[in-house]
């Protein structure tokens, strides 16, 4: 029993003995673990895809003009609605969106990529990526409202 608590002893001094002496090297200012290191930066937001009617992009406020009623055009300068040509990026079936790739809408938008909401939803049915589409927005509503694919 007592070489037992000998040999206990002992190896319990050479484990304390050989870990007393060992040191961490202290963490360079430049490692991301050291206390004083900088965050990284927030990425910048996507502006490719609109996920929510609060992530749409504002359209340009356009005065919408009076309904024409027979007799009686719609008043000059008013858009109600606009049409643009582009290309299908990305369809988004569970928000009712569409990402499209289009030129310049003259008068109303130049050229870029936007999602756009469509109105109503079941337009995005046989759109895919890489269809070249004719598309109306209504302006007001600030959505898609006809589109249809380009041969």
């Amino acid at each position: 029993m007592r070489s037992r608590r000998c040999h206990m002893a002992l190896a319990g001094s050479l484990l304390l003995a050989g870990c007393a002496g060992f040191q961490l090297e202290p963490v360079p200012a430049s490692h991301p673990a050291h206390p004083g290191a900088i965050a990284a930066p927030e990425p910048p937001r996507s502006t490719t895809l609109a996920y929510a009617p609060s992530d749409i992009p504002m359209v340009p406020s356009v005065p919408a003009a009076a309904p024409a009623t027979p007799g009686r055009p719609a008043e000059a300068g008013t858009v109600e609605a606009v049409v643009g040509e582009g290309e299908v990026i990305a369809t988004i079936p569970g928000a009712g969106q569409i990402v499209v790739e289009h030129g310049e809408i003259k008068g109303f938008m130049e050229a870029m990529t936007m999602g756009y909401r469509l109105d109503p939803p079941s337009l995005i049915e046989g759109l895919k990526q890489g269809d070249t589409v004719r598309f109306t927005i209504d302006v007001r509503r600030r959505a898609i409202i006809a589109i249809e694919k380009v041969k």
